[in-house]
């Protein structure tokens, strides 16, 4: 077994231990969390570079070309989602910070490492990886008219795009570009095949970091309103139960291919938490909490996509031998 099958197998274990050196760090130096959260846009980037030299570029452009997967996503994210959140939503206390830190993480699909979790269940990264843009695009218009649909005009007006495009400009396109230079630069030189052969090691350990990062920079965020936002933390695992099996029986209704259906099911679950997270910051004093309970996402969502890449490929979307 080579190093990077190694990896793969053991990879729950390189997950828990960032996990836990990150609760450490939070606990025992929480005065350290604004300089490790600068460090989350890069680690992201990296993430995802290494992703995508996992893509064969010419799978890619196919991706683009796939109407099915595209209408099946836009339609998981933007019609059965917001439903979904606002069922799940009713059991919160009538507090407008939490419902609008709850609308804003749960209604905005992810479009950065949702890739390296699909590709680790045995997804189709290429699909979501052609879908962000749209994914990206669908949640820049349509937040605002499901914030004010669901809490009131005062909110969908302090929502800005700018997050969002530096989002994707910066922990999208960028390593997407250098990737796909990276890919041609292999296929004319034996240097560049070698990096691109060291960089296959990375993606365990990569996402290890970047897990690393994101919790042990906001966990100390959320311990002073423990007891304000304790009350989120069931919706949010509520989504994570509900929407992989909504995702299944539409993946199965639309006959889609194996690695499609698992691609499915993890662009449908998991949220836009860290391009949100400014953009809660930047709402009224009114609305404070409402960082928190993004953050709070964050981390349920982390420990469930752990989960979810054994979940999937075993038991909620097996191979056909299984």
């Amino acid at each position: 077994m080579n190093g990077t099958a190694w990896l793969q197998r053991r990879q729950v274990a390189v997950y828990a231990v960032g996990v836990a050196l990150a609760v450490a760090v939070a606990v025992a130096r929480p005065a350290a969390a604004p300089a490790i959260e600068a460090l989350i846009d890069p680690a992201l980037a990296l993430l995802l570079y290494v992703t995508f030299l996992e893509v064969p570029f010419v799978r890619l452009r196919q991706a683009f070309r796939n109407r099915r997967f595209m209408g099946a996503a836009l339609g998981m994210n933007f019609l059965v989602v917001p439903v979904v959140a606002w069922l799940l939503t009713r059991a919160l206390p009538d507090r407008p910070a939490l419902l609008v830190g709850a609308f804003m993480v749960l209604l905005t699909p992810c479009i950065d490492y949702v890739i390296t979790f699909t590709d680790l269940a045995g997804g189709d990264a290429e699909q979501v990886t052609a879908a962000t843009p749209a994914l990206l695009l669908a949640q820049l218009l349509l937040l605002p008219a499901y914030l004010w649909l669901f809490v009131g005009p005062p909110v969908a007006a302090a929502i800005e795009p700018r997050p969002f495009l530096e989002a994707f400009l910066l922990i999208i396109a960028l390593p997407l570009m250098l990737a796909w230079l990276t890919e041609a630069w292999a296929d004319r030189s034996g240097r560049g095949a070698s990096w691109q052969a060291a960089m296959g090691w990375l993606p365990v350990p990569m996402l290890s970091a970047t897990l690393f990062v994101v919790i042990a920079s906001q966990l100390p965020r959320v311990r002073g309103s423990i007891d304000q936002i304790a009350a989120v933390v069931p919706v949010y695992v509520a989504f994570l139960v509900v929407m992989p099996l909504l995702a299944r029986a539409v993946g199965a209704r639309l006959e889609l291919p194996l690695a499609e259906r698992r691609a499915l099911v993890f662009t449908s679950v998991t949220r836009n938490s860290l391009v949100v997270l400014p953009l809660a910051l930047a709402l009224p004093a009114t609305y404070r909490l409402a960082a928190a309970v993004v953050v709070t996402q964050t981390l349920v969502e982390l420990a469930g996509m752990v989960t979810l890449t054994r979940v999937v490929p075993r038991w909620l979307v097996p191979d056909a031998a299984r």
